[in-house]
């Protein structure tokens, strides 16, 4: 009998430890066992007397189809771009964290959505495959078309959004669509999401693969090798940063502010440049590895305010299709 009973403790005793469920909505590639995900539910169980739970997916597509019936108590992964369809649902509630010492490339002081992370939108190539890489974008879809390019579809993948931001930003509205036509009979394929890309491109699938300009840096860092590089292109290259933002309908609003704190914590900051392999939102430089010094950084960044990106997702995502139908 106390055998028995000892062996119910056991088994009861992990649950009742956990506390409340708490649950964020995030890309799949934040909550994969390479992403900075794991070390992030680690690190804030240990202050929260919770149970963090991931769900993974297409986060705003996914939580603006449950609107206030979602279970998300918090969302993260969220870019810039698509901020306005977010902060127009009303599902999202102040963040309520100081922002004032960011280490971003730009000002931001959105009271909703609090960046955890940013990097620019880069061409990844291997230099042993690649001797001579674009140096422009204008370059690039001028290369011959045997190279070839694997890129994020821009209706499921905040990157291949962000590509899509950048290409008007550089060809304008009246060169955009040709560029795209020239773009085209480079690209190998077009991928749901950044993580089946980019594998494309680590098993030499592709010359070049859409990612970031922080991508170098895993290979350096975990894999020590330092024949990886973004081209650097001389129009600039557009900004992607990444966001989380607590939900107004959660049944756990402290533990959603206490998860907004962590957030912008050294502890979680400190996670980012080796566990996201991208620069962290709040972390001075002499904090980051030191081959993060070493990557190479455009000499413009390209972004654009919320209204004006949401102005213009549809008709370019619109272009886009018209293209690639044919």
């Amino acid at each position: 009998m106390r055998h028995a009973l000892l062996a119910l403790l056991a088994s009861t005793t992990p649950a009742l430890a956990a506390g409340p469920e708490f649950t964020v909505y995030a890309p799949e590639y934040f909550a994969s066992e390479w992403g900075p995900g794991p070390k992030i539910e680690a690190g804030f169980e240990a202050i929260c007397d919770c149970d963090l739970v991931f769900v993974t997916g297409d986060v705003l597509p996914r939580i603006l189809l449950e609107g206030e019936g979602t279970k998300a108590d918090a969302v993260i992964g969220l870019s810039m771009d698509q901020t306005l369809r977010a902060r127009d649902s009303g599902l999202f509630a102040p963040h309520v964290q100081d922002i004032s010492g960011l280490t971003m490339p730009l000002t931001w002081d959105d009271p909703i959505f609090l960046p955890f992370n940013w990097s620019e939108t880069a061409f990844i190539y291997d230099e042993t495959r690649l001797a001579d890489p674009p140096h422009s974008f204008h370059e690039l879809i001028e290369a011959p078309d045997d190279l070839k390019i694997v890129i994020q579809d821009p209706r499921s993948s905040v990157s291949g959004l962000a590509l899509l931001m950048w290409m008007r930003e550089v060809f304008g509205s009246e060169g955009n669509a040709e560029a795209w036509e020239k773009l085209k009979p480079k690209i190998l394929t077009v991928t749901q999401g950044w993580s089946e890309a980019y594998g494309m491109f680590t098993e030499g699938e592709a010359d070049m693969v859409l990612s970031f300009t922080t991508s170098p840096a895993y290979h350096i860092g975990a894999e020590d090798d330092a024949t990886k590089h973004a081209a650097i292109f001389e129009e600039g290259h557009y900004l992607l940063a990444e966001l989380a933002a607590q939900v107004k309908t959660s049944d756990q609003p402290e533990l959603a502010q206490k998860f907004m704190e962590y957030i912008l914590s050294p502890d979680f900051q400190g996670m980012i440049a080796e566990a996201n392999w991208s620069y962290p939102s709040k972390l001075p430089d002499d904090r980051l590895p030191d081959y993060f010094a070493a990557l190479p950084r455009p000499a413009i960044t390209l972004w654009l305010p919320e209204d004006e990106a949401e102005a213009l997702r549809k008709p370019l995502l619109d272009e886009w299709l018209s293209v690639f139908a044919n």
